[in-house]
């Protein structure tokens, strides 16, 4: 199954999938409700249909009756959260333990630590990375394959965003300059020690944070940044993306894509741009593959490829497991980013005051574009560098990774082998702060 389409950074509606109203969301839940006794019946029929007991079970006709009940289960539940999954790793040849720890919360986001249970401290230095996953309608697990990749030689921190459905009205508002002091309260705890890498969406505010951090003589500012695939300059090679929210205004998004979190959830009656209308654009834009795909399940259902039946259901896992944006980030975002083009225009501000990235001169940077990208296009995180002329010739680093999408900028085998190497490389010559290793001035 391709995935080059599964991104984290658009948090933009389709064409097709755009008319909400309040009680259209109200009326899906409800539609979803009203379908629990018959995904409770579908699932009951295929268990029926795969006991070895059963004579039925070994016949064509009982496994095709038992891979139509599954594709019914499948395409009509509501998907929780994943699974990270992680529980090793391998450091120097050797296994390692690996849990998942909580180091730092707020209402809409809490900071994972990765935390590795050496039996020996490995000589080659462990520089911390903090991670900072899209906000933008899947879940942090989408970056399951970059933690990996980064686990054996780095001590990695993600952040690990809520559904904010979730969020109860009590907990306040969360709009892009919330975001913006999240990161910066977490660059405080890991005390600037650490490696901050930005994966599509988060460039925008991650820049902006430490532009903050900069303006503010913070001591702790990252020893480098890395921005991959981000909308920093979206005039720059616009996709279709950019060109749909140019092309509608602020106002638009705001009748037609913010609804109130029915009851019961626990963010009840909160402002949202609901997570089921971010998974109809994405599937919107390659609906004929995913019709093939699950056709394909159940031609595989019923031959006994249980192989491909995982690979199948590993992924729809993922990518079916959605989440509600905040309607104040959400609409702040698309007017700032996508709109108004305001941070390469010198016009983005925090708290009422500028953001100025030509105030960074600590931080190294680097940033990773995607030749075949159609969400961020080729010079939209390239513009970084104009922005932030202090930044030293030597701490600047720009790469273009070949024959790569949106996706393949942060996962896969090309992420794998090409692209993580050279990121890793980049952090251990800027490990002691500016300079490549000298210490901060």
């Amino acid at each position: 199954m391709p995935i080059g389409e599964f991104d984290g950074a658009a948090a933009m509606p389709s064409e097709s999938g755009s008319a909400l109203s309040t009680p259209l969301y109200w009326l899906y839940e409800m539609g979803h409700a009203a379908l629990d006794p018959s995904r409770a019946w579908a699932d009951a029929t295929k268990l029926f249909f795969r006991n070895p007991a059963n004579p039925l079970a070994h016949t064509t006709y009982g496994k095709s009756v038992a891979a139509a009940m599954e594709l019914f289960e499948r395409t009509t539940r509501v998907y929780g959260k994943p699974d990270w999954g992680i529980e090793e790793t391998v450091v120097g040849g050797a296994r390692v333990p690996v849990n998942v720890k909580t180091v730092w919360e707020r209402p809409f986001c809490r900071l994972l630590h990765f935390e590795r249970d050496f039996e020996h401290i490995p000589r080659r230095p462990q520089p911390k990375v903090l991670i900072v996953a899209p906000l933008s309608g899947h879940y942090a697990t989408l970056l399951r394959g970059t933690v990996e990749a980064f686990l054996p030689n780095h001590e990695v921190y993600i952040t690990e965003w809520r559904n904010a459905r979730n969020v109860p009205l009590s907990e306040g508002r969360f709009d892009l300059d919330d975001y913006i002091d999240y990161v910066i309260s977490m660059l405080h705890m890991l005390q600037g020690d650490c490696h901050v890498v930005a994966v599509c969406q988060p460039a925008v505010p991650v820049l902006a944070a430490v532009s903050v951090m900069e303006g503010n003589d913070d001591p702790y500012v990252p020893h480098s940044m890395t921005l991959m695939g981000g909308p920093i300059d979206t005039r720059s090679n616009p996709t279709a993306v950019n060109k749909l929210a140019e092309s509608k205004g602020i106002d638009w998004f705001q009748r037609n894509v913010i609804s109130k979190v029915p009851f019961p959830h626990a963010g009840f009656m909160r402002d949202v741009y609901p997570g089921f209308l971010q998974l109809t654009g994405f599937m919107s834009m390659n609906l004929d593959r995913h019709l093939d795909a699950h056709r394909s399940l159940f031609t595989h259902l019923v031959k006994g490829d249980g192989d491909s039946v995982q690979k199948h259901r590993e992924f729809y896992d993922e990518y079916l497991a959605v989440m509600d944006l905040s309607a104040e980030f959400y609409l702040q975002t698309v007017d700032t980013v996508f709109i108004k083009h305001s941070l390469p225009k010198g016009e983005m501000t925090h708290r009422g005051l500028p953001v100025d990235p030509s105030k960074i001169r600590r931080v190294a940077l680097m940033t990773v574009e995607g030749e075949l990208d159609d969400i961020s296009g080729l010079g939209q995180t390239e513009a970084t560098h104009r922005l932030c002329p202090n930044i030293a010739a030597e701490d600047k680093v720009h790469y273009v990774q070949n024959s790569v999408g949106h996706y393949g900028v942060f996962n896969g085998s090309r992420f794998r082998s090409e692209i993580q190497p050279r990121i890793a490389d980049f952090m251990l010559s800027h490990n002691g702060g500016h300079g490549g290793g000298k210490k901060r001035a």
